[in-house]
């Protein structure tokens, strides 16, 4: 864990660079254990032709620890895998980690993936960075994360806040 007084800047957005912004109904713990439970994490991360797969999901909140999971898809049954080492945690506001990705359209390596989670009583609004993403990943990478947030808004319109 790192001293909390040092919540990274969001950094200056390049042109290989992914920039999302998102309004969650629910308090910033609440959507922080979206981001950090495993048995959470793995009802809403990936678009819509995916699920994940429970037991392939591993969170360490700490300096080094991982942040992975599979990524399945629903008609073929191919893994994607994804793999974050975390660099920095300060919960329950941000997240920092490097990742890895396997695609069904190639490899991405040596991308940073940042997570804040801002304070809006019982609104949280999250703000993602992830980068450098070359040219289609920008876009898939993009409507990726969307239709994962839906699922949030989804699960969170659905189940009572806890």
């Amino acid at each position: 864990m790192t001293d909390p007084a040092v919540v990274p800047e969001i950094p200056e957005a390049l042109d290989t660079d992914l920039f999302l912004t998102r309004v969650f109904a629910a308090p910033r713990d609440v959507v922080w254990r979206f981001f950090t439970e495993p048995d959470r994490l793995a009802t809403w991360f990936g678009p819509h032709a995916v699920h994940v797969d429970p037991a392939t999901v591993r969170v360490e909140l700490r300096e080094g620890g991982p942040w992975s999971l599979d990524m399945v898809d629903n008609d073929s049954g191919a893994h994607y895998p994804l793999r974050v080492t975390l660099r920095t945690v300060i919960a329950p506001e941000y997240l920092e980690g490097s990742a890895e990705a396997d695609t069904g359209d190639g490899p991405l390596r040596d991308v940073r993936l940042r997570i804040w989670l801002h304070h809006h009583g019982d609104r949280t609004r999250m703000t993602l960075h992830q980068g450098p993403l070359d040219g289609g990943f920008l876009d898939a990478t993009r409507d990726g994360w969307q239709e994962s947030f839906d699922k949030i808004n989804a699960i969170l319109a659905s189940e009572p806040i806890r």
